[in-house]
């Protein structure tokens, strides 16, 4: 009988514990502004930050990957960003946009992370990058310290796959396969 209370309340727990992020399909992502760095411009060899805001997240299919500034946290789904490569997904109706938190980078590299930043917005200009140097997104969105999500979003701004952590061959296949239906 003593057990009964101790598993009342860790199953009135459980729930709260079993999902990393607060993104649900169908609904639009949790509002978040970062005013502190925010989206990086290259125009005319010069680099620029503006505030940004997450309903700037419609108009377009989109891959949000919301990632910690380290190199770790990068690689967790390099395959999903290569595999959109291959894809050559219409620029016109679909955009990446990448959120790097350099609030969960390893202290003394955020020069580096900058810097890497702005060399993939030289390369990938159609491609949207957002620096959060104050971890507003991830705590918006209850993401893992020192992780790598994705979610991918219809053109209204509405969430289609959510996953906080590394994808899998088969979910990175997954969600190559909803861009391509959600761009029909």
């Amino acid at each position: 009988m003593r057990h009964a209370p101790l598993a009342l309340v860790l199953s009135l727990l459980l729930p709260f514990t079993s999902c990393a992020h607060d993104f649900l399909n169908g609904q639009r992502v949790a509002p978040v502004g970062i005013s502190d760095k925010g989206e990086l411009n290259y125009q005319q060899d010069e680099f620029s930050y503006r505030a940004w805001n997450s309903a700037q997240l419609i108009g377009k299919v989109r891959v949000v990957q919301h990632i910690a500034g380290r190199s770790s946290a990068k690689e967790k789904n390099a395959a999903l960003v290569e595999a959109i490569k291959q894809a050559h997904l219409p620029q016109d109706r679909y955009q990446t946009t990448t959120i790097i938190n350099t609030h969960d980078a390893i202290p003394g590299t955020g020069m580096f992370v900058r810097s890497s930043i702005e060399s993939n917005k030289k390369q990938y200009p159609w491609s949207q990058f957002i620096i959060d140097s104050n971890g507003n997104a991830k705590r918006a969105w209850q993401l893992e310290d020192g992780g790598s999500a994705v979610v991918v979003l219809d053109n209204n701004g509405r969430v289609r796959f959510a996953k906080d952590g590394a994808l899998t061959v088969e979910e990175t296949q997954q969600v190559v396969a909803l861009l391509h239906q959600l761009l029909k």
